[in-house]
C-alpha cells in the first residue's frame, strides 16, 4: 500500500482522535526497546555529515515536484551523488511513486531499474486509478529506466540474476516489509562494493524512525551492522561497504554548522 495513502489515513485518524498520537509515541518506544535489546542499551545509530557524501555533479536536482509522498531534495542529492561516484552505475529501487528518485539518478547512472506494484494491483487495494497512473510519471519515458511490476513480498529477486551498484529501498515502511525487502536485497542484488540506501529511516532529518531502523537491522547480516549510518539532513540510512570513520550521534535540536543555497527554476512537464 502506498505510503501517501497510509499517511493520509493516519493523519485523518489522529485529527479525529488526537489520543492516537500517544499510541504512535508509545509504539516508537516499543521499537526503541527492541533495538536496545538487540544491540545493547548504549547503541544509537551513528550519523554521517551529509557533505561527506555529496559530489558537485550530484547536487542539481531535477525533477522535483514539491508534492506529497516524495523525498526531500537532500535525499535525492544523496542518491544522485552516490550514483555519480560509481562508473557506469547500475541502480535498483523498490518503490517508484512519481518516479522522481529514479529520474534524478538516471541523469548520472548507466542503467536504472525500479520495482513497484502494478496499476492493477494498486487499484485492487481500493485506490483510485488516477493515483495508480501517477506512478512513474517522471521516469516512464526515460531510455535508461526499466519499470518492473510486482509485490516485493512475493517478487522473485533471485530471478533477476543481476547485481547492482546502488540500491534504494523505499517501499512499505512497516517493520516486516523493511526486514523482508532488506533481506532480499542483501541476499540477491548486491556485490562486494554495493551501496544500499533506505528512505524514511527518519521521520525528519533530526528524528529517527525506530520501526524502520529495527527492520533494517533485522534484515541486514549482523556482521555488517557497523557499516549502517544515518545521513545528516536527510531521511535516509545508508550501508557503505567500506564503512565510515567520521560519525556523530544526533542530539536534536541540532545547531546548524552549514546551510544550503537553493535556486528555484520551473520547467513545464506534460
Amino acid at each position: 500500500m502506498s505510503k501517501v495513502f497510509r499517511a493520509f489515513k493516519a493523519l485523518l485518524s489522529i485529527i479525529r482522535k488526537p489520543w492516537l498520537l500517544n499510541l504512535v509515541l508509545d509504539e516508537d518506544g516499543a521499537w526503541d526497546a527492541k533495538i536496545r535489546a538487540m544491540k545493547g542499551n548504549a547503541y544509537r545509530l551513528p550519523s554521517i555529515d551529509f557533505r561527506s557524501l555529496l559530489k558537485p555533479e550530484g547536487s542539481n536536482i531535477y525533477p522535483f515536484a514539491f508534492l506529497d509522498g516524495g523525498s526531500l531534495p537532500t535525499d535525492l542529492a544523496l542518491l544522485k551523488s552516490l550514483a555519480a561516484g560509481i562508473p557506469d552505475c547500475r541502480y535498483f529501487e523498490i518503490g517508484t511513486w512519481r518516479g522522481e528518485s529514479v529520474a534524478n539518478v538516471a541523469n548520472v547512472a548507466k542503467q536504472c531499474t525500479t520495482l513497484n506494484l502494478s496499476p492493477e494491483q494498486i487499484t485492487d487495494l481500493g485506490l483510485p486509478k488516477a493515483y495508480a497512473d501517477l506512478h512513474g510519471f517522471f521516469s516512464k519515458d526515460l531510455p535508461n529506466v526499466s519499470q518492473l511490476y510486482g509485490d516485493t513480498a512475493t517478487f522473485d529477486f533471485k530471478g533477476l540474476n543481476q547485481h547492482y551498484d546502488l540500491v534504494f529501498i523505499d517501499g512499505d515502511h512497516h517493520y516486516n516489509m523493511v526486514k523482508s525487502d532488506t533481506e532480499n536485497v542483501f541476499n540477491y542484488l548486491l556485490h562486494e562494493k554495493s551501496i544500499v540506501v533506505w528512505h524514511d529511516a527518519a521521520y525528519t532529518p533530526e528524528k529517527l524512525r525506530p520501526e524502520v531502523i529495527y527492520g533494517i537491522l533485522q534484515g541486514t547480516p549482523a556482521a555488517l551492522h557497523h557499516k549502517i549510518f544515518h545521513v545528516s539532513n536527510t531521511q535516509c540510512a545508508v550501508f557503505l561497504p567500506e564503512g565510515f570513520s567520521e560519525t556523530f550521534i544526533l542530539n536534536p535540536p541540532e545547531t546548524p554548522n552549514f546551510a544550503f543555497e537553493i535556486s528555484l527554476n520551473i520547467k513545464t512537464v506534460s
